[in-house]
């Protein structure tokens, strides 16, 4: 009988983890994380999943004689953005997951 009583009490910590990772991942997907380039030139925001929402340029940085370096300025600004998000992601949910992989939280 007392096996099944520490049975018990593990599956209850095992949904109590659950429902913690959930509400976590949640909160991270509502998260909004901003990175800039070129002097802050080009903002851009990414959700808590890496996923990009918002881009700023501003007018002075675009030049149609030089859209390389507005390229470079952009994908400079989302690779940090998102960067700064999973690293975000993973301060909240590394108490939680301690070596886990979870499904669609990048580098967890």
């Amino acid at each position: 009988m007392r096996g099944m009583a520490n049975l018990g009490n593990l599956m209850k910590q095992a949904k109590k983890l659950q429902e913690e990772l959930e509400r976590t991942q949640a909160e991270i997907a509502t998260m909004r994380v901003e990175a800039s380039s070129g002097g802050g030139m080009v903002k851009a925001t990414v959700n808590g999943r890496g996923e990009l929402v918002d881009l700023a340029i501003e007018e002075e940085v675009v030049n149609p004689a030089d859209v390389e370096m507005l390229v470079d300025l952009v994908i400079a600004a989302v690779q940090e953005a998102q960067k700064n998000a999973q690293a975000c992601a993973e301060e909240k949910l590394g108490p939680l997951t301690q070596g886990m992989n979870l499904p669609g939280i990048p580098g967890l």
